[in-house]
This record gives C-alpha cells, sequence and structure tokens, in this order.
C-alpha cells in the first residue's frame, strides 16, 4: 500500500496526498483518539467538519487585510493558520455559546478553531510563526466563523457543519 505524502515532490507545496495515506490517518484517528474520546465522555463526537470555499477564502481575505493593518511589510509568505482542536461546552453551559449561535446538538463534540498566524523572530532572533491578534483590544480574535459574515464585529466566532450529527453520506473516508 502506497500512503507516503507526495508534498515533497511536488515544488507548489499543494498538499496532494495518496488515498492509501488520506485512509489510513483517518482509519488511525478513529479507531484511537475517537472510539477513546466516544468511550471515556459516551457521545458520538464528530469525525470531520466542514467548511464551504467562499468563507475558507473571506477568512484568508480578512487575515491579509488584518495583518497589512498591523504592518504594511507583511508578505503572503508571513502569514498562516493555526488550527487548533477545540470543544463545545455541555448542555448546561451553553450560555456561553450566546454570542456564537451554533445548534446544541454540537455540545461536547470536538471542532476547529483556526487563528491566524504572522512571522516575527523572538528575543534570540528566530523567526517563528506567532497567534496574531490585531483586535486584542476588543477581546476578540479573528477566527474562522462559518454561519455569520466575516464583518470586524463578529470577529471571533468558529463554526462549521459537524459529522456527526449532520450526516456522514456525503463523506469518502
Amino acid at each position: 500500500m502506497k500512503t507516503e505524502s507526495t508534498n515533497e515532490h511536488n515544488s507548489s507545496g499543494s498538499g496532494v496526498m495518496s488515498n492509501d495515506l488520506i485512509k489510513a490517518l483517518i482509519d488511525n484517528y478513529r479507531q484511537n483518539q475517537m472510539n477513546a474520546i466516544n468511550e471515556a465522555m459516551g457521545i458520538d463526537d464528530a469525525h470531520s467538519i466542514w467548511f464551504d470555499l467562499p468563507k475558507l477564502k473571506d477568512f484568508i481575505s480578512l487575515i491579509e487585510q488584518e495583518a497589512r493593518a498591523v504592518n504594511p511589510e507583511c508578505t503572503q509568505e508571513d502569514l498562516g493558520i493555526r488550527f487548533y482542536y477545540a470543544a463545545y461546552p455541555k448542555i448546561e453551559d451553553w450560555e456561553i455559546m450566546d454570542s456564537h449561535p451554533v445548534p446544541q446538538e454540537y455540545s461536547e463534540r470536538h471542532t476547529l478553531v483556526m487563528i491566524p498566524t504572522m512571522k516575527r523572530e523572538n528575543a534570540e532572533g528566530e523567526t517563528l510563526h506567532y497567534d496574531f491578534n490585531s483586535l486584542h483590544n476588543e477581546g476578540k480574535s479573528v477566527a474562522l466563523n462559518a454561519l455569520k459574515s466575516t464583518k470586524p464585529s463578529n470577529l471571533g466566532e468558529n463554526s462549521g457543519t459537524l459529522i456527526p450529527p449532520s450526516p456522514s453520506i456525503n463523506e469518502s473516508y
């Protein structure tokens, strides 16, 4: 079974992977981490999350705009996105979701929060990718918001379509 990534052979860095490698990695997650979560918590946790392409493009555009506002010399190569694993609260704590309406059936399931990063040097002169938050003084962060528009007043939200509870009939893996 050929499972190696073709990324190192692709000068564009497109992230092309073989279907066998993708399946192997997803199966590893489902057989290990997801099973452990489901058994320990007694839930049917989400195994994937879907974001529509226009929302992702808008998010990337917003990152570029915010980065240029902070540092006009910033280039595309200076930017990235860090994916944080996250989990929605229990139903009894759902009030923390009031500013970010998502279905309550997402309760206790994992999700992703995507936060922009920008390269900068640390005190030792090493270049690192730091989370950057141009809205820090407002108590909000730039994060992907798949349910609402990405206007600055709505920053700091995340969600996509979790599967489950949404049906997985359209998934290949």
